[in-house]
């Protein structure tokens, strides 16, 4: 029993000792749990304070940063709302300039409208007057004069055909003073460079040419049995042979140089060969034509090759081949035209025109000569249509047709042609003409000068370049003058060839006399 109770108690002492530390040791853990929980809620505080101020301060940086960037946006809205005022008030400015610009106009416009308005009706008041004037001189007219209206139509007419020519006197001589004021100085300085710049020798080419003989035996060689071998050459050349008695030489003569010239090869080369006979005669003749036919195109190529011509067209060239056998007041043309195209080229640039073409001009402006005696017409027209065959520059074409103003010039390389033409062609020695020819020349001048009305007298002078013509000065006045002049050298282009160019000078003299007794 006493066992019993003291394990009882025992038990109990140990129930109650291990309530008692579970108590305390309970006590213990709650005190800590509560440490933990009183931390725990420390640290929520502490982190929800830290959040609340994170969020505050970030509210406040996003507050701060809205209102700059609404700040930003305000000052650039004001600062556009201030550019757009002032372009508004510039506008404005403008428009009220603009206003006032176009309210000035409009008064202006006003103001010349007035005054048309008043010109016009002063113009309306003086037609009236000028008509009811010419009314009262018509009836005065009729009255004085018992004249028809016709007949005093005619006088009226007359009257102001007299004025007017009085007029266009006036104009002319004042033209031509300006002209020769500007043009006469440039142009003497241009001609005279370009004659200075270029000098060719002249080739004087007569109708006949001789050949020479090794002796007097050859020439019943040449004559043949009966005179068979000189018939025989003259048929086939085309070409009077004339043997005579001048001591070793042979005479041929002939207007046509190339058959001249034929003629003179087949000649030599039969007397070198020593065959005469009328078989030999045709194969030399032959042999000599196509021998030229190629001497003449070497000519041409020359030409072209000299002046600096490109492109040029055989058959182009083989005409200009044929020119030189031709000539023209005993210059020859190959040579002349060759001076033409330098002398052009000169010119050309000088005035800063095409050179080129100006030399192609001056080259071929006499290739219608190759073929004039062939074909109907002016050799300037016959060229231009050769050339314009061959396709050559509309410009070229003209200038060639127009160089003796046969047609209209349509260009200045045009009229440099007809200068550089006419430089060449009265350059001294260039061209010569029979004494016969040159004074029928003078007299035909002279008498176109003194056809004219008013001329009492007129004199060639400067060998045929100049003729100077006085007039009757109660008959012709200043102004008519200055118009007849140009009459007469109109009428001398119409009338008469010649080389170069005719100045003509009107001279009105009055003189006055009396005596002292």
């Amino acid at each position: 029993m006493d066992a019993w109770m003291t394990g009882s108690i025992a038990v109990a002492a140990g129930g109650l000792a291990g309530y008692g530390l579970h108590y305390v040791i309970g006590r213990i853990q709650g005190r800590a749990l509560e440490q933990d929980a009183r931390r725990i809620l420390d640290e929520a505080k502490l982190k929800a304070d830290a959040i609340r101020r994170d969020a505050e301060l970030q509210a406040k940086s996003e507050r701060l940063t809205a209102r700059d960037e609404f700040e930003a946006s305000t000052a650039a809205r004001r600062r556009e709302w201030s550019q757009t005022e002032e372009r508004l008030a510039q506008r404005e400015s403008s428009l009220d300039r603009k206003f006032a610009t176009i309210e000035q106009k409009e008064r202006t416009l006003d103001e010349r409208s007035g005054a048309l308005e008043r010109q016009q009706q002063k113009l309306r008041e003086r037609e009236t007057e000028l008509e009811r004037l010419l009314q009262e001189e018509q009836k005065t007219l009729y009255r004085l004069a018992a004249m028809t209206p016709d007949d005093a139509r005619q006088q009226i007419l007359a009257r102001v055909e007299r004025e007017l020519q009085a007029d266009i006197g006036g104009m002319i001589r004042r033209v031509q003073e300006q002209a020769r004021e500007h043009a006469e100085e440039e142009s003497r300085r241009i001609v005279t460079m370009a004659v200075q710049r270029y000098g060719a020798s002249h080739a004087s080419e007569m109708t006949t040419c001789t050949v020479h003989l090794p002796g007097d035996e050859v020439k019943g060689r040449i004559i043949g049995r009966d005179g068979r071998n000189i018939r025989a050459l003259e048929a086939a050349t085309g070409i009077s042979i004339l043997i005579d008695d001048t001591p070793e030489a042979v005479v041929i003569s002939g207007f046509d140089p190339i058959r001249r010239e034929i003629a003179r090869m087949a000649l030599e080369t039969l007397i070198a060969d020593g065959r005469i006979h009328p078989g030999r005669i045709e194969e030399v003749v032959a042999k000599s034509t196509e021998s030229l036919t190629e001497s003449m195109r070497q000519a041409g190529e020359d030409a072209v090759f000299r002046t600096g011509v490109r492109n040029a067209e055989p058959e182009l060239i083989r005409m200009l081949g044929r020119l030189k056998y031709r000539t023209s007041f005993s210059q020859n043309v190959l040579q002349h035209a060759m001076e033409v195209a330098n002398l052009m080229g000169v010119m050309a640039g000088e005035l800063q025109l095409e050179v080129p073409l100006a030399r192609r001009i001056g080259l071929f402006h006499d290739i219608g000569k190759a073929v004039d005696h062939e074909v109907e017409g002016g050799h300037a027209i016959i060229g231009a249509d050769i050339l314009k065959r061959h396709g050559e520059n509309a410009v070229l074409v003209n200038a060639v047709a127009a160089h003796h103003e046969e047609v209209p010039a349509e260009s200045l390389l045009a009229a440099l042609a007809v200068a550089a033409d006419a430089i060449s062609s009265s350059r001294l020695g260039a061209r010569s003409e029979s004494t016969g020819i040159y004074v029928q020349r003078l007299e035909k001048l002279e008498a176109i000068a003194n056809h004219f009305p008013g001329v009492r007298k007129s004199y060639a002078i400067q060998a045929g370049r100049e003729v100077r013509v006085l007039v009757e000065p109660e008959k012709v006045d200043d102004n008519q003058s200055a118009v007849l002049a140009r009459d007469i050298s109109k009428q001398i282009e119409a009338d008469l060839q010649y080389p170069g160019q005719i100045r003509v000078v009107v001279i009105r003299e009055t003189r006055c006399v009396e005596f002292a007794r």
